[in-house]
């Protein structure tokens, strides 16, 4: 239940700040006052659209607050906590557009407040009136009427949808695939055929250059071998020499022992290094044959390179995935027949609980139609018939069926579409009978919730204004209402009354809410009925106070 709202700088709202009553609440004011802005302020709040329109001329923001009485534990599934029993929510919209919110002072996305919309209120406009023509509007009404796990057809359709998007895409690309199977195959048996390794052609290449360069190398080895080793005056020979004169030289200065050390250490370097060159030297010969096999080999690998990669590993990688690619054009009709099975079995699943979703749906349409005929019957419309009928429609998230709803004002006439036979008067107490239908059905356990309700009197007037009035009356006894209204048969019944009007001040123009009482009441009712304060007007407003008070 709404039990404070405060406005700053939203259109021509200033400042703000009033609270409101469980019960029957009337808005009330001339037209143009200012009344539906106190609405589209609450609407702010259940998570409505923001836009930079709605910033008070000359500000740089606008900011609505509203505190609600709701009982803790609620709010649990959400992740919010209620101190006391009231929730602070609070929307901000700057100049530029871009709004925040905040639930409890703490920062919350508007889907978060559209979820906290289901538990706190809901807003009724003459716009819904319209969207009463539209059959999915239809169907969800209804749906708010039903318990059955309308989720689940949902899920199991989408699981359906999946499977046949699959099974589509095999089909629609199976002659492309058969066409390119044949080509994969011919370059896997290519790459394969070559067997090409990481970092061969490297290896290749290196053995090729030594192959072209043997008498050079043999060269270059014999000589560095003779310098070091095979020679009077190799290296190694030249170092024994000193190596012997420094032992001499530590028998009178002990401190070179050090030298005759690293030249032991120097020796045996020089002398592995020397046998590794004879080594060298022993294998290498000449081998046209083996040229010839490098040469072969690398110009099968270069092939590959210039039609597969600039690399060995780009070739494999390309291999791979050619065959992963060729692997499922083989393996398609078994994946296909996999998906059909999964097909056949989602299809099964989604028409089951869709089936359990129709039959839920007709049970809740016959109640539906009973209340509706009840409502409408409070509301001045005792001889009207009313039937959802039922069609059979395509496959989707929503299940199997489709709804319209059908109307019969006078008696001996056959229901008709609601665009076809409602006028304007009527409409507006259908829409408020099925909103009060779907109420009853749909409340929310644990609380009253705000219902708003936009001057839902279009076009009605007399006794059916009296019997609106009325019902909303009654509709209060369970739930919060406020109702922005032109007509004072309504708001005679009103618990509590408010007028909006507007003022200038300092050359702006402001609007202004005052909760009315005794004469004052008497007096807007009084300009209601006639724009006047007249005797005549202002008896006939006690009079409608009187009923109002009565029931």
């Amino acid at each position: 239940m709404l039990v404070e709202l405060m406005v700053e700088n939203l259109a021509v709202i200033e400042r703000l700040r009033v609270r409101f009553h469980s019960g029957f609440n009337v808005l009330s004011g001339e037209t143009g006052s200012g009344k539906s802005i106190v609405v589209d302020a609450l609407g702010l709040l259940l998570g409505g659209r923001a836009s930079a329109e709605m910033v008070r001329t000359g500000c740089d923001r606008a900011r609505v607050s509203g505190i609600f009485d709701i009982p803790a534990g609620q709010l649990e599934a959400l992740g919010i906590g209620v101190e006391d029993g009231e929730l602070l929510v609070e929307r901000e919209i700057l100049s530029n557009g871009k709004s925040r919110a905040f639930v409890a002072s703490r920062p919350v996305t508007v889907s978060l407040l559209k979820d906290l919309a289901a538990l706190l209120g809901e807003i009724h406009g003459q716009h819904d009136q319209q969207r009463l023509f539209d059959r999915e509007e239809q169907l969800a009404l209804l749906d708010e009427c039903t318990t059955a796990n309308q989720e689940e057809v949902a899920r199991l359709f989408e699981a359906w949808r999946t499977a046949r998007a699959g099974l589509e895409q095999i089909d629609k690309t199976g002659q492309e695939r058969l066409r390119l199977a044949d080509l994969w195959a011919h370059q896997v048996r290519e790459i394969e055929s070559v067997a090409p390794r990481p970092g061969e052609d490297d290896a290749l290449e290196q053995e090729r250059n030594v192959q072209q360069n043997v008498t050079r190398l043999q060269q270059s080895a014999a000589a560095a071998f003779e310098a070091l080793y095979d020679s009077p005056g190799a290296a190694l020979a030249q170092m024994r020499l000193a190596q012997k004169r420094i032992e001499e030289l530590t028998r009178i200065d002990a401190s070179l022992t050090t030298l005759v050390e690293s030249l032991k250490t120097a020796e045996a370097l020089v002398h592995d290094t020397a046998l590794t060159l004879r080594d060298y030297l022993g294998g290498l010969e000449a081998d046209p044959a083996r040229l010839d096999q490098i040469e072969a080999r690398l110009e099968s690998i270069q092939k590959l390179k210039r039609k597969y990669g600039a690399t060995i590993a780009e070739v494999l990688a390309f291999h791979a995935g050619t065959r992963n690619q060729l692997d499922t054009a083989e393996n398609a009709e078994g994946r296909r027949a996999e998906l059909k099975a999964m097909l056949d079995r989602a299809g099964d699943a989604f028409q089951e609980s869709a089936r359990r979703l129709s039959q839920a749906r007709r049970e809740a349409a016959r109640k539906l139609e009973k209340r509706v005929e009840g409502e409408l019957a409070s509301l001045a419309m005792d001889r009207t018939r009313f039937t959802v009928a039922f069609t059979e429609a395509a496959w989707s998230p929503r299940g199997l069926d489709g709804v319209e709803f059908l109307i019969a004002p006078n008696l001996g006439e056959e229901p008709k579409p609601l665009n076809r036979i409602a006028s304007g008067g009527e409409l507006s107490r259908l829409a408020l009978a099925l909103k009060a239908s779907a109420t009853t059905a749909a409340k929310p356990k644990g609380g009253q919730r705000t219902l708003v309700f936009d001057e839902v009197d279009a076009g009605i007037g007399g006794r059916a204004a009296e019997a609106v009035g009325r019902r909303l009356k009654q509709i209060s006894g369970a739930n919060q209402v406020l109702c922005v209204t032109h007509l004072a048969q309504i708001a005679g019944f009103a618990d509590y009354h408010y007028s909006v009007q507007k003022l200038e001040s300092k050359g702006r123009t402001v609007a202004t809410i005052e909760e009315l009482q005794g004469e004052a009441r008497t007096l807007e009712i009084s300009r209601m009925l006639s724009g006047r304060m007249t005797p005549e007007a202002l008896k006939h407003a006690e009079q409608l106070i009187k009923l109002g008070s009565a029931g």
